[in-house]
């Protein structure tokens, strides 16, 4: 068999195993580079490139600058924002939560943004006696819009980009597809308004997502402590409800408000026993409750302890409760020089991204343990590997076949209709796979269609990330969609009918929008 049509049997497999969905994504991202190699449709360095590629580099990056934004604070700080300027008005709401989520998404990507403004959505929708489902929604699609305003809204952005510089074409910038992305934010906004009542449906969620905005005075009125006493929580003040489990090493210590711990990091600030508050000393007993106040560092090391039981994990309690927190300012003027270099192209972009990584180790943001942790190793494995299967596709000569087929199709109707062809492409492998590999595909054969019509390749990669933006038909189409399932007690069925809706906006963005913009 040709290198084409090993090709092409090795990109059905791919499609066939994603939609099959039995397998995890990594595994078959890293199948992919093997089984190039394994059938001669590409040699060993070739087959393994793309996790060396610039492109790959830069998105680790950017989800450690993400996962800063969201452990300093940032992101919180940005929900409280919200919370006092929506009220109970359900345009006000939706307008604020769209222009939220766009704004943060432009910088963090749609699945940072979603699973960091649910809990808000929750709290707003729950303060304004509305269910989270009318606001869920809405949230995860105006990501999804949001991902365009910036080159770093998305992963599958920064490929299109490396994949423009590979054929030659004129940069694509930080702010190329600004005005692509406004138009979609601001389709969504009128959209989302004027049919989403009808169109969102009203579920009840399997589980409440906890309001821990208010927690230091929820504590403060559980353990009845006076008002110059009460808990404050902030940058460097943390707090640790602990549980005395059965067989604790603390079972029968005798303890008191205001009494130091053994290391003297902490403070007893309060006890319970058997749901009653301590003022005087008091042997501890299995169930007892003790409230310990310190800095965060003493709190995230105590809660660690096996001999108690932390009935809010300090982690999640910080970034939900503590906006601005420690590190904020220094995450902040590392994302604006960050955005500066890569709105100058002072330097690649990859390069601007490490920077802004590396600078937020070397300043103590986070630690080297919470960088290997924020990265989605997922997505960087996923870009890595599937980069192997867009080589393969230029190289063995399958994309070209692709693109003459397509192009026999659609080629006596313009390059408007190489459009259509593509958005409808796009659009069904979207709803089934990652929207991601969808583009590696797809990619290669605009780029091919593009240049056996004559005409410039530009407009139609830059329409190609409109179209892969569109994953909205199903829950699993991508992770944002996903994470704001639960949290409204959505169905899988529920995502069509807006996501119909807007995937049209989408088209007709790509198809009609993007051509007045980068002429063919």
């Amino acid at each position: 068999m040709t290198p084409a049509v090993l090709t092409l049997l090795v990109l059905a497999a791919t499609v066939a195993v994603f939609i099959w969905d039995r397998f995890p994504v990594m595994l078959v991202a890293l199948a992919v580079p093997v089984a190039l190699w394994a059938t001669g449709v590409l040699s060993l360095p070739e087959a393994f490139t793309g996790f060396g590629d610039p492109t790959v580099i830069f998105i680790a990056a950017l989800f450690v600058v993400s996962e800063a934004l969201d452990e300093t604070g940032v992101t919180t700080w940005v929900g409280d924002l919200a919370m006092r300027l929506a009220g109970e008005s359900r345009v006000r709401l939706v307008l604020i939560i769209l222009a939220m989520v766009a704004v943060l998404t432009a910088v963090i990507t749609p699945n940072g943004s979603v699973a960091a403004l649910t809990p808000v959505v929750v709290v707003l929708a729950t303060r304004a006696g509305r269910s989270p489902s009318e606001l869920l929604m809405p949230l995860a699609f105006g990501a999804h819009a949001g991902s365009l305003l910036l080159l770093t809204g998305s992963p599958v952005n920064l490929v299109v980009a490396d994949y423009a510089a590979q054929l030659g074409l004129p940069a694509i910038g930080l702010f190329t597809l600004t005005l692509t992305g406004v138009a979609m934010v601001l389709g969504t906004v009128v959209i989302v308004l004027l049919l989403g009542p009808r169109l969102i449906p009203r579920r009840d969620a399997a589980r409440a997502l906890r309001d821990l905005g208010d927690h230091a005075a929820v504590l403060s009125e559980h353990y009845d402590l006076p008002k110059d006493g009460a808990v404050r929580l902030g940058p460097a003040d943390g707090v640790l409800e602990a549980l005395i489990p059965p067989r604790s090493r603390f079972i029968g210590d005798h303890v008191f408000p205001g009494m130091p711990t053994e290391s003297g990091r902490l403070v007893v600030t309060a006890v319970q026993h058997a749901g009653r508050a301590v003022t005087t000393g008091h042997d501890l007993h299995v169930g007892d409750t003790v409230l310990f106040t310190g800095s965060w560092e003493a709190v995230d090391a105590a809660a660690l302890d096996p001999d108690i039981v932390a009935v809010d994990a300090p982690e999640p309690l910080r970034r939900q409760a503590v906006p601005l927190g420690r590190g904020a300012r220094r995450t902040l003027v590392i994302l604006a020089v960050m955005v500066v270099l890569l709105a100058t192209n002072v330097v690649p972009a990859a390069v601007a991204g490490l920077l802004a990584a590396l600078a937020i180790i070397a300043t103590g943001v986070l630690s080297v343990r919470q960088v290997y942790a924020g990265i989605g190793w997922t997505t960087v494995i996923l870009v890595g590997g599937l980069m192997s299967l867009s080589a393969a596709m230029v190289g063995s000569g399958a994309a070209d076949q692709l693109a003459d087929a397509l192009v026999g199709i659609v080629g006596p109707l313009g390059p408007h209709a190489l459009l259509l062809g593509l958005f409808i492409v796009t659009a069904v492998l979207g709803q089934l796979i990652s929207n991601m590999a969808t583009a590696f595909i797809v990619l290669p054969i605009g780029a091919a269609a593009a240049a056996d019509m004559g005409v410039s390749a530009t407009p139609v990669l830059i329409a190609i990330a409109v179209f892969a933006a569109a994953a909205l038909l199903t829950p699993v189409a991508t992770p944002a969609n996903l994470v704001v399932m639960e949290a409204a007690g959505y169905r899988f069925g529920d995502y069509w009918r807006l996501g119909l809706v807007l995937l049209a906006l989408y088209g007709l963005v790509g198809i009609g929008l993007v051509p007045l913009i980068w002429p063919f």
